[in-house]
């Protein structure tokens, strides 16, 4: 390191030129200020990256200047200069806030090593809080693209119950972005400075995945060391369970006691330990129907679904896609140093058109490969898509085709209808019953309806 600004503070004029002239010859700019008054001036003037400042002077208790320095400069870390029968002087000022002491008379050596510490300690503070501004940036709600108005009653949702503790269940198909709004809720609460930790339980072996979430004691099955469970980890932040569902029906035995009790029992151990987190859990499978089927705990079930988030599927906000796929193409042609100004039209028209199984997962991943492969400035049909995927896209199955088009009929029935069956049935000149067949069919909830809104989705469950 070298450049670093020290400066030194100290009413002794030998000692300030002696540090002076040894900082500099290591490259460091120095500034030395006798009193508390240049001290102050200095600071106000240049962004310092160390104080080293001297316990005892003539005039000022060094003590108190440092304290005044620290609230003032929190992040700059600073070096007690003392003699050694003041060493419990410099203890207490690092109790209150100092970096290091060192005493009097000093060894070349024993100052160069403080000072690098020391602004390793101050460049690390900075890079921490450099990634945590970038870490609450990324997870502010505008970076959650959407002009759909579903996705828009989710955010006002969201926002709403950030700052409480409360269970949330996020429910929606692959791919969807379960994990992104979990992650807003979490920086977006009064947890944001403590861990955010995520695990997907359908990926973890079942005879391991206990040991992940609460841990294990030494010597169990021959361990060398103890193991923090997931839930230690994320102590007073969020923990976000992925495909809960697909949980044994021992672990969410123990899982209800966790969120019942507060307290985690290591696999292995004898001793409970308190945990204080945050639960969202998530799943793309149907949990009412687990429940129904006798697969999943149905109070273990009430006890997750305080607060249901449904994230309805790409293919169902379609006018979010251009917006998606140009917040991808930004980001991406950043990130790649490549400059492409944007989108064909037919481009965009097949993208709209697309179902997007995988959702916004497999969108963002297409515009990624699109961006990487690529020669020219503006993305085409064909750098998206394969020659069959635009087959399978454009002729879906009679029985696919047939089945969107009730779906999209009936929900636009309800819209102009506002959930009344009996306007609906004489709008489509069909039975009461046959309005009733189609809204069961498609799991529709015609409640959803009655003021205009469109909450098609918000009666269901992702399958």
């Amino acid at each position: 390191m070298s450049g670093e600004k020290i400066l030194v503070i100290d009413d002794d004029l030998n000692i300030l030129e002696v540090i002076r002239m040894r900082l500099k010859a290591w490259g460091y700019y120095v500034i030395v200020a006798r009193n508390g008054e240049e001290a102050k001036s200095a600071l106000s003037a240049t962004s310092f990256n160390l104080v080293i400042i001297d316990l005892r002077l003539s005039e000022e208790n060094g003590i108190e200047l440092m304290e005044g320095i620290i609230r003032y400069h929190p992040n700059i870390p600073v070096i007690i200069l003392t003699a050694h029968g003041s060493i419990e002087s410099a203890v207490e000022a690092m109790r209150k806030g100092a970096y290091s002491y060192i005493t009097k008379p000093f060894h070349n050596e024993d100052l160069s090593l403080h000072i690098k510490n020391a602004l390793e300690k101050h460049y690390l503070t900075k890079e921490i809080e450099h990634l945590r501004s970038q870490l609450d940036e990324q997870h502010k709600f505008k970076h959650i693209i959407g002009k759909d108005k579903r996705m828009q009653e989710i955010l006002d949702r969201v926002s709403m119950i950030a700052k409480t503790d409360c269970i949330v269940s996020v429910y929606g198909e692959s791919g969807t972005g379960k994990e992104l709004i979990a992650r807003a809720i979490h920086y977006n609460s009064d947890r944001l400075k403590y861990p955010f930790v995520a695990i997907n339980c359908g990926t973890v072996p079942e005879e391991t995945l206990e040991e992940e979430l609460f841990g294990h004691i030494r010597g169990h099955k021959d361990a060398h060391e103890k193991k923090e469970g997931l839930f230690i980890q994320a102590d007073g932040g969020t923990i976000f369970l992925d495909e809960i569902g697909t949980i044994s029906s021992s672990l969410q035995t123990k899982l209800l006691e966790v969120l019942q009790e507060g307290v985690i029992k290591p696999v292995g151990g004898t001793k409970s330990m308190k945990t204080n987190v945050r639960v969202i859990v998530a799943s793309n499978t149907d949990m009412q129907k687990a429940v129904n089927d006798g697969t999943f705990r149905k109070d273990l079930f009430y006890k997750i679904h305080v607060v249901p988030i449904y994230i309805p599927p790409l293919r169902e906000r379609r006018d979010d896609i251009p917006l998606l796929a140009t917040y991808f193409l930004t980001g991406f042609c950043k990130v790649l140093k490549k400059d492409i100004i944007g989108f064909t039209p037919a481009a965009i028209q097949r993208m709209i058109l697309y179902d997007w199984p995988g959702n916004v997962r497999e969108l963002q991943n297409k515009i990624e490969h699109a961006i990487i492969t690529t020669n020219k400035n503006i993305i085409a049909t064909e750098d998206i898509f394969t020659s069959a995927n635009i087959l399978k896209n454009t002729f879906n199955s009679y029985k696919d085709a047939k089945e969107r088009f009730e779906r999209e009929y009936i929900e636009n029935l309800l819209k102009i209808s506002k959930g009344n069956i009996s306007t609906a049935s004489k709008m489509a000149k069909r039975y009461r019953a046959d309005i009733y067949k189609l809204i069961k069919k498609y799991n529709l909830n015609p409640e959803n309806y009655k003021n205009g809104l469109t909450k098609a989705n918000t009666g269901r469950m992702w399958t």
